[in-house]
């Protein structure tokens, strides 16, 4: 099967609305990122506040218990940024 995601350093990006989700489901950890804050430049909409939540993928852990770590960001550069090394880190860990 293809893969047909957007990816980001290797890793699938998928985005509805103002929600992305970053990593592999294979992986012990996915990031969830939305957009808390916007505001207009040039009538484009710029986020000014994101919310990076790491989350664990399995399955029988359910509600706020999959969520492992959680921090705002001013930035989506910033929030991609940390993203990555919360990944990188976490994912390494046995």
């Amino acid at each position: 099967m293809e893969n047909n995601y957007l990816c980001y350093k290797g890793r699938p990006l998928v985005r509805s609305g103002n929600e992305m989700y970053y990593g592999n489901m294979s992986d012990k950890y996915i990031i969830f990122i939305r957009e808390l804050d916007s505001k207009k430049v040039n009538d484009v909409d710029i986020g000014t506040k994101f919310e990076i939540q790491l989350l664990f993928t399995d399955p029988d852990i359910k509600g706020r218990g999959k969520i492992a770590k959680s921090i705002e960001r001013a930035t989506f550069s910033d929030a991609m940024e940390l993203a990555e090394a919360w990944l990188n880190r976490f994912n390494a860990q046995k």
